[in-house]
């Protein structure tokens, strides 16, 4: 399932985004999906907690997709 997110102002952190989109209960769920690699952005896992993402940017997590659009 694809979800569409709307960013406020330019970037969002990747782990704010795991527990905004509700994927991860608490930002300490979203911290360890991240460190064991379970994450992909663009495509590639990323393991960077407060990675700065942006519209047009598309997360992979869970089976699910976000895709990062401008508020």
């Amino acid at each position: 399932m694809t979800i569409r997110f709307a960013v406020r102002g330019d970037h969002i952190q990747l782990d704010q985004l795991l527990k905004a989109t509700g994927l991860c209960e608490s930002g300490g769920a979203a911290h360890a999906a991240i460190a064991e690699g379970r994450v992909k952005v663009d495509g590639v896992v990323d393991t960077r907690k407060r990675a700065k993402l942006r519209p047009g940017q598309v997360v992979a997590f869970a089976g699910e997709t976000v895709e990062l659009v401008a508020e």
